[in-house]
């Protein structure tokens, strides 16, 4: 048997005789169900970002759609209906000067969302650039972490009542303060990480190479603290509400006529033991709140941390 004319020959494609059309793969008629099975993945693998992500996102939709949702104006006072329990007409009833409790909590809603986010971003910035000064400048690392120190040795919250003595109550003048107070958190963090990455061999490549400092950290120690400070600035958000609601409960935060969970527990704590319902509704939703965003935050370590990923 010659090699020339083997018995089974590789299948040759056949062209299609003329006249006849040439079949072609159909598109896919079903899109949603890829999204679906995208959705159903991520809530297997991270229960907690959809949960949580979910919650943030109704708060954050009552916050910006408060003048549609059936609210009336959140100072508007009136002493005819003072101290109204709950009802159909006043869902969240009335505090001490006839106010409706559920307009100015669905209000009070973007005062701590505002706070937090701000705090978070700002905090993050600021204590990312203090962290990769200290973690690659050696000279100045000791200062920076006396300085660091120092301000830690401080509960966060009295240190943002001092700051607050030192100026007058307005929205601005709390984000500052929380930021003030949250930027030694993040600087020690980013440092840690980059201490360790500085070891690393890649980067000591880079430095026997005579790579430049800034180069080094824009494309080796910048994008791995990325993640960690992440997951940082949603604890940093979650306590910047809660910082927040405290300045404004002992009146240290914002004015007490703008609407602030906050506020409206301090406006209501004379009357907590017959009219609770005035505390109960703020706190919810400030609990709420905090709870969504430290899911997240859970989620996402979960998430960006290769060690606590799990496989489904």
């Amino acid at each position: 048997m010659s090699a020339a004319s083997p018995l089974v020959s590789p299948p040759q494609e056949r062209e299609a005789p003329a006249g006849l059309a040439v079949a072609t793969p159909l598109p896919d008629l079903y899109p949603p169900r890829k999204a679906l099975g995208r959705v159903r993945r991520t809530w297997r693998r991270h229960p907690t970002i959809v949960v949580g992500g979910a919650i943030l996102l109704l708060v954050a939709l009552m916050a910006l759609l408060a003048p549609y949702l059936w609210t009336v104006d959140p100072t508007a006072i009136s002493t005819s209906r003072r101290t109204r329990v709950p009802s159909a007409l006043y869902w969240f009833g009335t505090d001490m000067l006839g106010r409706d409790v559920y307009s100015r909590v669905v209000y009070g809603a973007r005062v701590s969302l505002l706070v937090g986010f701000a705090v978070a971003f700002l905090a993050s910035i600021a204590g990312l650039a203090v962290g990769l000064v200290s973690g690659m400048v050696r000279w100045a690392d000791g200062i920076i972490m006396r300085i660091v120190d120092g301000l830690m040795s401080i509960p966060p919250i009295l240190l943002a009542i001092a700051l607050m003595a030192l100026t007058r109550g307005s929205i601005e003048n709390v984000i500052l303060a929380i930021t003030v107070a949250e930027i030694p958190r993040v600087a020690r963090l980013v440092r840690g990480v980059v201490l360790s990455l500085r070891e690393q061999p890649y980067v000591e490549a880079a430095v026997t190479t005579g790579t430049r400092t800034p180069m080094i950290i824009w494309r080796h120690i910048l994008p791995n603290t990325l993640a960690p400070m992440t997951v940082q600035a949603t604890y940093i958000c979650a306590s910047a509400m809660i910082a927040e609601s405290i300045l404004s409960f002992i009146g240290a935060g914002v004015p007490p006529a703008t609407p602030s969970w906050g506020n409206i527990m301090a406006e209501g704590r004379a009357l907590w033991q017959v009219k609770f319902y005035i505390i109960l509704f703020p706190a919810i939703f400030l609990s709420l709140t905090v709870l969504a965003v430290n899911l997240v935050g859970d989620g996402l370590r979960d998430a960006l941390d290769p060690r606590m990923a799990k496989d489904v």
